[in-house]
């Protein structure tokens, strides 16, 4: 009997069917991996397990019964307990208050800290990070450490089946594996997981079967994970199959003339004495560990932060402070956590879009409505946003078109440098595409690009020259051609100079 089974769910929004008749069956200590580019309705589906959204039609059933989940208490007094992509943590509180928040240890009305703490260093040893101490503020910890306390506020729930959406997307290798061992110990204890990635590899590794959302609906489940070909997953997901996934080299488009260049850039702590150059039309990728510099680093010359020593040039002329100066000059950011980050999430696209151009919208003290929703449409449909309606608020937009809506922004501005940090960060195998085709049209329109990614073969598939980020420094700096994973990732983990 299935621990958990889903058939027909429906669920609609003002002008979008986001589910239009869904099944799933998830077994007793299986891995039930979950494909679907981005819009397929994998969020909305996880928000109906967790009792967020109520669906419109169908039915779960738990052990044969069926149920109502009629919010998260519902779905968590039945043991499903789900981690998202993005973390929905309360940085101001300490772990332990994080891990038992809304099921506190308590007695006679008296919350009982020394017992929620001893019983959150039990969970952290789990998880194999013992360090991570139950009275810090979660705010202070890194990306990855934030996941690991959102995994420990599931396990303290005794859940019985855990939804994790992209967890190991703020996850270096060592993590990675450790997270994979801790899910192997739940499975082996009989609790199921339906797990969420666009990473395929990890899919094989870890997963046991696959369903594949296209459209809001089921188009194939029960798949074994490490025997259905690749092709054939992307296939349904695309509803087409789809040859390969980086286009053509961008041979060719690099130009003269220097865009940026970047002499001896310090911050302490962060990176060190970093240099470097871009030339128009030229793809420039950095790989690095997390916890490198990289973010950092693109984050100190689009102004964000404060350098403590060094310049930064934009076509020749020196950079002023501040990220007015950076867009004043044509220097673009997508950043890695786009919804803290990059987006006004409760406001239209188009307002989002236009962000960085308002001057040209405005006349006589007024805003030209008409041509600021001409130039984001344009825009948006340029990058193939679903739907391509900017008048869409951006919260109720799928990971991977978000990530269009901040990359639209750049468009309308005419950046002339585009620094890019984990761009496929969340995003499907199709928008993946869809990306790097747009990556190698602006490298050939002129567009200086520097690209940060997790994923060697990525810098690798990208970028004409490759800078390789450990500790802060720069240890290569080599022409993309002829150099491998192999080579990359022999930087990365041994340090040596190459």
């Amino acid at each position: 009997m299935s621990l958990l089974s889903v058939r027909g769910i429906v669920k609609t929004f003002p002008g979008v069917r986001a589910l239009d008749g869904v099944d799933l069956d998830v077994e007793p200590g299986e891995v039930h991996c979950l494909l679907g580019q981005n819009g397929a309705g994998k969020s909305t589906l996880i928000k109906v397990l967790s009792g967020a959204h109520r669906p419109d039609a169908g039915e779960l059933t738990w052990n044969g019964e069926r149920v109502e989940l009629g919010s998260p208490v519902d779905a968590l007094r039945l043991g499903i307990a789900t981690m998202y992509q993005e973390l929905d943590l309360v940085p101001g509180l300490s772990v332990a208050d994080n891990i038992f928040l809304g099921h506190e240890r308590a007695r006679f009305g008296f919350t009982r800290i020394s017992q929620a703490r001893d019983e959150a260093a039990r969970l952290m040893a789990r998880l194999g990070h013992p360090g991570i101490r139950p009275s810090t503020e979660v705010g202070k910890l890194s990306a990855a450490g934030q996941q690991l306390v959102s995994m420990a506020r599931a396990l303290a729930h005794d859940a019985r089946l855990l939804v994790m959406d992209e967890p190991t997307a703020a996850l270096a290798g060592e993590e990675v594996d450790n997270l994979f061992r801790i899910v192997g110990e739940l499975t082996a204890d009989g609790v199921a997981v339906v797990y969420i990635s666009h990473r395929l590899e990890e899919l094989r590794r870890i997963g046991h079967r696959v369903t594949v959302l296209k459209d809001g609906r089921t188009v194939g489940t029960g798949l074994d994970a490490a025997a259905t070909p690749t092709a054939d997953l992307v296939a349904l997901m695309a509803g087409r199959k789809v040859e390969t996934v980086f286009g053509p080299r961008h041979d060719g488009h690099a130009r003269p003339e220097t865009a940026l260049a970047v002499e001896h850039l310090s911050r302490n702590g962060e990176f060190e004495n970093v240099s470097f150059t871009v030339h128009a039309g030229e793809v420039v990728g950095i790989a690095g560990l997390v916890g490198s510099g990289r973010s950092e680093l693109l984050e100190t010359i689009f102004g964000a932060r404060k350098a403590d020593r060094g310049t930064v040039a934009v076509q020749g002329k020196p950079l002023g402070p501040g990220v007015r100066a950076a867009v004043k000059a044509g220097i673009g950011l997508a950043p890695e956590e786009r919804k803290s980050q990059g987006l006004l999430l409760d406001l239209p696209v188009v307002h989002n879009v236009t962000l960085a151009s308002l001057g040209r919208y405005a006349k006589l003290g007024f805003t030209e409505r008409a041509k600021e929703l001409d130039d984001a449409g344009a825009s948006l449909r340029r990058l193939d946003l679903r739907p391509a309606d900017p008048r869409r608020i951006v919260r109720t937009l799928s990971g991977g078109n978000q990530q269009k809506a901040v990359l639209a922004r750049w468009l309308v501005r005419g950046c002339r440098v585009l620094l890019l940090d984990e761009p496929t960060r969340g995003v499907d195998v199709g928008a993946r595409a869809e990306l790097y085709r747009l990556i190698d049209e602006l490298a050939a329109t002129g567009v200086a690009i520097v690209l940060v990614s997790s994923e060697i073969p990525e810098v690798l598939g990208l970028s004409d020259r490759v800078l390789v980020l450990r500790e802060g420094r720069v240890l290569a700096d080599r022409p993309s051609s002829g150099l491998t994973e192999a080579e990359v990732l022999d930087v990365i983990l041994e340090g040596s100079a190459a």
